[in-house]
């Protein structure tokens, strides 16, 4: 048995010495190696007869069959860089290709506007104390929506506003305030947070898409003010478009804060003249973020003391500042990813 054995596999390295000079492409010397060493191939067919074998006869065997695997490896890689070296010598006789002349250079990459806008934000409100905070996208109706005192009949749960999945147990969170309420039950005051992410509504025109990105902010402490939240939201608006710039606030509602605000800055495009400008609709005045002091509602789904604590809350579109920082007409062109736009930032 062992002789036999033996045999095959001298067969077998012959067989192999004998097709390998007729293999003149990468892909045929492949298919070759499988059909000797692969799980199906002839060497392995050999080895299953070893077990038949004695103790003492198996140890030659294996050292012939380990012999010849390594034969065939050896001789197909040098085969392949045979191959590899001809087509490539090949290629540079038919292609005339000279070698002397510089390469083509890299391209850059560039940062998203969008992002840009982000990290621009982000470091302002993190030099002001506010802590980045980070939460799912999916969310379920009660962070979304109940906790922050959004009543069943209100608009913003209608169907035609929001992606719900599974009926209406979960859906694809419409505003970064539900992160607030996260570190909210988990964390107890004084704090400052911000929660920049991706947020999705049933929305699609100019000013705006189906996914978009914001930062909400939340800062809560004993004895927070609206000149608190004023005080931090100008300078903010003055760190991001520049000293000269005015803000004001005009009343407004939002559910989860009272009173609430929007803030209005000077048009960047007619300097507050109002003059036939498209942008402000000659307003002199462009809308930037919506804000409030939290409403203590909130704070009873979270278990705060609404007699102790207070803070304000605001929320930011990234997309809408993006468009004010780099005079970009059409919010569209953020997600079209046309090359030609992305290189001017």
């Amino acid at each position: 048995m062992k002789d036999s054995l033996l045999n095959s596999l001298e067969a077998l390295q012959q067989d192999f010495q004998n097709i390998l000079p007729q293999m003149t492409d990468e892909i045929r010397l492949q298919e070759i190696k499988a059909q000797f060493l692969g799980k199906k191939g002839r060497l392995t067919e050999v080895l299953k007869e070893m077990g038949r074998l004695s103790g003492e006869e198996r140890p030659q065997v294996g050292a012939k069959a380990n012999e010849v695997k390594n034969f065939i490896e050896g001789r197909v890689d040098e085969a392949l860089q045979r191959l590899k070296s001809d087509s490539l010598n090949k290629a540079l006789s038919q292609d005339l290709f000279d070698a002397t002349l510089p390469g083509r250079p890299e391209l850059r990459g560039h940062i998203h506007p969008v992002h840009q806008t982000l990290v621009m934000v982000r470091n302002i409100f993190e030099k002001l104390g506010f802590q980045t905070h980070y939460g799912p996208e999916i969310e379920d109706d009660y962070h979304n929506f109940e906790a922050l005192n959004i009543p069943v009949h209100h608009p913003a749960r209608d169907l035609q506003d929001t992606f719900y999945l599974q009926g209406k147990d979960w859906l694809l969170r419409t505003h970064t305030s539900t992160v607030q309420i996260h570190v909210m039950e988990n964390q107890k005051p004084p704090f400052r947070m911000i929660a920049p992410g991706t947020v999705y509504r049933s929305d699609s025109d100019v000013t705006h898409t189906p996914m978009f990105h914001q930062i909400e902010g939340l800062w809560i402490d004993q004895d927070t003010s609206f000149g608190d939240l004023k005080g931090v939201l100008s300078l903010f608006v003055k760190q991001m478009f520049g000293s000269t710039i005015e803000v004001r606030f005009r009343p407004s509602y939002f559910p989860f804060t009272e009173p609430s605000a929007e803030l209005d800055m000077t048009c960047l495009f007619c300097r507050g003249q109002a003059k036939a400008c498209p942008v402000c609709k000659s307003t002199g005045w462009i809308e930037v973020l919506g804000c409030g002091m939290v409403d203590p509602e909130v704070f009873r789904f979270v278990k705060y003391d609404p007699e102790k604590y207070s803070g304000f809350a605001f929320g930011i579109g990234i997309e809408r500042l993006a468009m004010l920082k780099f005079g970009i007409n059409d919010l569209r062109k953020f997600f079209e990813n046309d090359v030609r736009f992305l290189r001017q930032f």
